[in-house]
């Protein structure tokens, strides 16, 4: 009996005391969730090279990423785009947007039990029946609207009208606490919005249901932070503000990985 308890005491200091003995204790005492998946997904006039700083330092941090291709061809059909990716993925979700980006995690997720966690990144964080019009035509102080060029089919078919920045406003706009080469290169690689994109209507939100964090860039030229904090404050998001331009995963990559390692660790 007396080796059979001394046994006994070895097992139980090698796997975690006494609750190893009682059936459910130890693994709810003694371990965690999975990490969860981390898709992140751009904005407009951008491209998924803009999460590459974040990726790094996530990989690095043990997290699988996925970068969404975002279409840039309106909220209900990217946001039904973004729906179908997140259910190719198995296991927990963080969800983490940019921009524009915001309007489809807010839409996407909506039901999706899987997404454990929302994260917008100096993004739009829509109510129902919220466009990006609207929302960024709340506060003065965006620079964006004198900014867009439109590009549309020359044998006047009108079968699309995309909306671009212009190349020599892109960094004052999007990268003003950034070397004006790198706005350049940013501006070069930008990806067209469908212009229907503009004033197309959001639905029910999902921050309603799932945990929300909010990165609020105090110098940012596309969303004023008034507007923002406005959003982050209606979600009650759990906010962060950073000085930092539009583009804030860019600029200020770690302070970004940092709140999405966050919402991951609270979420898991």
């Amino acid at each position: 009996m007396k080796l059979s308890l001394r046994k006994a005491a070895l097992g139980l200091a090698l796997t975690g005391g006494v609750a190893a003995l009682i059936p459910g204790v130890a693994a709810a005492s003694t371990t965690h969730g999975p990490k969860p998946t981390v898709v992140l997904v751009h904005g407009a006039w951008a491209d998924g090279s803009t999460w590459s700083s974040v990726t790094e330092r996530l990989q690095r941090d043990g997290y699988t990423v996925t970068v969404v291709a975002n279409p840039l061809r309106g909220v209900a059909s990217d946001s039904k785009y973004l729906g179908d990716f997140l259910a190719t993925i198995d296991g927990p979700v963080v969800l983490a947007a940019h921009s524009y980006g915001g309007f489809l995690i807010s839409n996407a997720a909506r039901g999706n039990t899987n997404v454990k966690a929302l994260v917008y990144v100096d993004a739009y964080v829509p109510a129902e029946g919220d466009s990006l019009l609207s929302l960024t035509e709340l506060n003065p102080g965006s620079q964006v609207g004198p900014a867009i060029r439109t590009v549309s089919p020359t044998d006047g078919s009108g079968s699309y009208t995309d909306t671009y920045i212009q190349p020599d406003l892109f960094p004052e706009i999007f990268a003003n606490d950034e070397p004006k080469k790198k706005g350049a290169m940013l501006a070069a690689g930008q990806r067209p919005l469908n212009a229907s994109a503009l004033g197309e209507p959001s639905g029910p939100p999902a921050w309603t249901s799932i945990p929300t964090w909010d990165v609020v860039g105090t110098v940012d030229n596309v969303i004023p932070a008034a507007t923002q904090r406005y959003m982050a404050k209606r979600a009650n998001a759990h906010t962060t503000e950073i000085k930092a331009a539009h583009l804030s995963m860019v600029s200020e990559p770690e302070k970004v990985e940092r709140v999405i390692v966050e919402a991951a660790r609270k979420t898991s």
